[in-house]
């Protein structure tokens, strides 16, 4: 994918807005660009730019999904609390439901999203752009 097809393939955000950066250190989305852009290949969904807490990287790991651990050989580093990262969207949803949902960036999230997730209950979790990464 060439730059001007990647920002391109970004979309907007749940606001209606451009897409924004979601973090670039630890790089994270789908297509590892740091946006949490999805596409026909993106099976998970990986559209919900989240601050990770403690409490959501136990829930993801008691799932099968251990963002807390290095996986070198991938070249992940392995997720902090305060962290941000593109979450899959039924993930996101589903630690919402078990009262674990960690905060989201609204304007960094991809619009599918609200095809999982209502807006209000997205815009009861969002936290401000102004530490971008």
């Amino acid at each position: 994918m060439t730059v001007s097809e990647s920002a391109y393939a970004r979309g907007r955000n749940v606001l209606g807005g451009p897409l924004r950066t979601c973090c670039l250190a630890p790089r994270t989305g789908f297509y590892r660009d740091g946006y949490c852009a999805t596409g026909p290949e993106d099976i998970g969904v990986h559209t919900v730019c989240a601050e990770v807490t403690t409490e959501f990287l136990r829930f993801t790991g008691s799932r099968g999904n251990d963002l807390a651990s290095p996986a070198p050989q991938y070249g992940f580093p392995g997720l902090r609390p305060g962290d941000r990262w593109c979450l899959c969207a039924s993930r996101w949803k589903e630690a919402y439901d078990a009262g674990v949902a960690p905060p989201v960036i609204l304007e960094a999230c991809h619009e599918n999203t609200l095809r999982v997730v209502p807006l209000e209950v997205l815009q009861e979790f969002a936290v401000s752009t102004e530490r971008e990464r």
